[in-house]
C-alpha cells in the first residue's frame, strides 16, 4: 500500500515540472490515447461482451464511439477552451483589468463504475487530461475484464508519472482513499458515494459525485404514445437495464396508461422478439448478486409482460410491472435492472407536488406534447438533466454537461464543462500603477459622496 503514496509523490512531481500546463502537450497525449484505443477497441468490445453480454452495437456506439468523441471534440476545441476569459472591473478598483484563467488541480483519482465501465472511465479522464491535470483511475472490479483491457489501454498510452491504471478491490480502493488527493470523481452508487465524500473531506479534496437515484418517466395524457415508446424501451432496456439514467419507472396518466402498456409490449417484441433469451441484441445482468437483488423487486404488483429468468445465464426478459405504489419495495430503491414498474398520476400538480418531497433523480424524461406541461416540470421539478420525448440522449451530446444534484451526485463533467470541472478558476484582479488613488483608498472624506452619486444615483 505504500506504493501508492510513492506514485502518487512520483505524479506529483512530474505535474511540477509545468509539462501537462503546455496546451500542446495535452493535445498530444490525448491523440495517442485515440489511437491506443483505436488499435485495442476489438479487445474491448470482448472484454464488454464477457462481462455484461453486450453486443458488438451497444459495446461500439455506447462506449467506444462516445469516448472517441469525447478526444476529438477536446483536441479541437481546447485551447478555446482554457483560453483565460477577461470580466468587466467595477470603477471602484481605478484602471484594472480581471481575467479568470483555468488552472490544473494536480492530481486526480477517477473511481470508476461497472455498467458502462468503458466509457464512464474514460470521459472523465479524457476531462481532466484534457485540464492538464495527472491522472490515477481506478476501474470497476466487478466487470474484471474490462478492468483489465482498460488498464492495459490506459498503462499502454501513458507513463505512470502522467496517467495510470491500477487494479484493485474494495480493500485497495479503501487505502487509496486514505491518500491526498487534489480532485477525486467517483461514479457508482449513492451509498459509495457517501464513503468517498468522507474520504476526500479528511484532505478537504474537492469532489465530483456522479451518482445514482429513481429517474422518473412521466407520459403525459397528451403524450404521442406510439411515437413514444420506441424511445421509452430502447432507454429503459439498452445494457438490460443497467443504466444510471434509465427511466427507474413509469408514471402515466390513468387516461393513458393501458394504451401506453399495450404499446410498450408492441414494442419489446419489435425490438427483441420471441426469443428474447436468446436475442444477442439483449445484454445480462453483471453477477448473481444482482440477479438475485432484482429477482426481490419482481414480487410485488402484477406481471402484465415479461418475467422470465435463467439464473444460469443471469437472464431477465425485459419486465413490465403493474398494480405498484410508492410503498412497494421496488419503489424504495433504484431498479438498475430491465424491470420497468407502472404507476399512475390524475394531474401534474401532483406529479410536482410528489417528486418535491422525494430525493432528487439523476434524470427525469417527460413525454407530452403540451407546451404547459413542459414548462411546468422544467422549471418546478429539480433534477441532473433529462429530455422531452426522448431518454438517455442527453447524455449522449457531449454539448452538454452531465450530472446530478442533490442525492443524486454533484458536479458535471462531458466537453468543455469537463474542463470547468477538473481546473480551478484562478481570478486575478491586474490594477495599472497610476497616479490616480483608487475610491477605496483613505482618506475617504473626499470619495463618500462621489461614491454615493455612483451607486444610489
Amino acid at each position: 500500500m505504500a506504493d501508492y503514496k510513492q506514485l502518487i509523490e512520483k505524479q506529483r512531481a512530474f505535474f511540477a515540472t509545468g509539462k501537462t500546463r503546455n496546451i500542446e502537450f495535452r493535445i498530444e497525449q490525448l491523440k495517442k490515447l485515440r489511437q491506443v484505443v483505436i488499435e485495442k477497441h476489438r479487445d474491448v468490445e470482448a472484454s464488454l461482451y464477457k462481462d455484461l453480454k453486450k453486443c458488438e452495437f451497444e459495446a461500439f456506439a455506447t462506449e467506444v464511439t462516445a469516448m472517441i468523441d469525447e478526444i476529438n471534440g477536446a483536441v479541437e476545441n481546447l485551447e478555446s477552451w482554457t483560453k483565460p476569459v477577461e470580466v468587466s472591473t467595477s470603477p471602484l478598483f481605478g484602471q484594472a483589468e480581471s481575467t479568470i484563467y483555468y488552472e490544473p488541480y494536480g492530481t486526480v483519482l477517477i473511481l470508476n463504475t461497472w455498467n458502462y465501465p468503458f466509457v464512464l472511465c474514460f470521459k472523465p479522464m479524457v476531462g481532466a487530461l484534457a485540464a492538464g491535470n495527472c491522472c490515477i483511475v481506478k476501474p470497476s472490479e466487478v466487470a474484471p475484464a474490462t478492468s483489465k483491457v482498460l488498464a492495459d489501454i490506459i498503462n499502454t498510452a501513458f507513463d505512470e508519472e502522467y496517467c495510470v491504471a491500477i487494479e484493485c478491490g474494495v480493500e485497495g480502493t479503501t487505502e487509496l482513499l486514505k491518500e491526498r488527493f487534489d480532485f477525486i470523481l467517483y461514479t457508482g452508487s449513492t451509498n459509495v458515494g457517501r464513503i468517498v465524500a468522507q474520504a476526500a473531506a479528511r484532505h478537504l479534496t474537492p469532489t465530483a459525485l456522479e451518482l445514482g437515484g429513481k429517474s422518473p418517466c412521466i407520459v403525459d395524457k397528451s403524450a404521442d404514445i406510439e411515437r413514444s415508446v420506441a424511445s421509452i424501451c430502447w432507454g429503459k432496456f439498452i445494457n438490460a437495464g443497467q443504466t444510471c439514467v434509465a427511466p427507474d419507472y413509469i408514471w402515466v396518466h390513468k387516461d393513458v396508461k393501458d394504451k401506453l402498456i399495450d404499446a410498450l409490449k408492441n414494442q419489446i417484441s419489435a425490438f427483441y422478439g420471441d426469443d428474447i433469451k436468446n436475442n444477442a441484441d439483449f445484454g445480462r445482468i453483471i453477477n448473481r448478486r444482482r440477479f438475485e437483488q432484482l429477482l426481490t423487486l419482481m414480487k410485488e404488483g402484477n406481471i402484465v409482460f415479461g418475467g422470465e429468468t435463467d439464473e444460469s445465464r443471469l437472464f431477465i426478459s425485459p419486465t413490465i410491472i403493474d398494480g405498484i405504489t410508492w410503498d412497494s419495495k421496488i419503489m424504495q430503491e433504484e431498479v438498475f435492472g430491465p424491470i420497468l414498474p407502472v404507476m399512475t398520476f390524475e394531474n401534474m400538480e401532483e406529479v410536482v407536488k410528489t417528486l418535491a418531497g422525494r430525493e432528487k433523480p439523476l434524470a427525469l424524461y417527460l413525454y407530452t406534447t403540451d407546451k404547459e406541461v413542459e414548462s411546468l416540470i422544467i422549471n418546478r421539478v429539480s433534477y441532473g438533466g433529462g429530455c422531452v420525448n426522448a431518454t438517455l440522449m442527453h447524455m449522449l451530446n457531449t454539448n452538454l454537461p452531465f450530472g446530478g444534484v442533490g442525492n443524486s451526485g454533484h458536479g458535471f463533467y462531458q466537453g468543455k464543462w469537463s474542463i470547468e470541472t477538473f481546473s480551478h478558476k484562478k481570478c486575478i484582479l491586474n490594477r495599472a500603477l497610476t497616479d490616480d488613488p483608487s475610491p477605496l483608498f483613505p482618506p475617504y472624506a473626499d470619495h463618500v459622496k462621489m461614491l454615493k452619486q455612483m451607486y444610489l444615483g
